[in-house]
């Protein structure tokens, strides 16, 4: 089974799911990770108010955030290595990456393909010119 990582955004408590009106996304993403424990992965959250040293302790980590600022967040690591950054995955694309498949692409490798394809057009646009 595999080790999940969770480096999540500055949040008032290690889940995000808090206060009067918690953020579905979060609800959901929690319960998610709840699943892939479930089958016998290890999950570890760490959140940036509450554990900074983890995200300065963590090369890849550091070096995405100082790449993308908070924009990089969550990043999730899959047995110490990199499987998204920049959106919650969905509980499919959880299982993938939690079993070493790669799921589609993590918001910020869509973003980087875009902008790779719009270099590469000469265009300044996404889509076409």
């Amino acid at each position: 089974m595999s080790n999940i990582t969770v480096f999540d955004p500055a949040m008032c408590c290690s889940s995000g799911v808090c206060g009067p009106k918690p953020d579905q996304k979060l609800s959901v993403f929690s319960a998610d990770l709840q699943f892939l424990e479930s089958q016998g992965h290890a999950v570890t959250r760490h959140n940036l108010a509450q554990e900074p040293a983890a995200f300065a302790g963590n090369l890849t980590v550091k070096a995405l955030l100082e790449a993308h600022k908070t924009d990089a967040l969550p990043i999730i690591l899959r047995d110490g290595e990199l499987v998204s950054y920049g959106t919650y995955p969905t509980r499919t694309e959880l299982a993938l990456m939690a079993a070493g498949n790669k799921p589609k692409t993590s918001q910020g490798e869509k973003e980087q393909a875009e902008e790779a394809n719009a270099e590469s057009n000469n265009c300044c646009c996404t889509g076409s010119c």
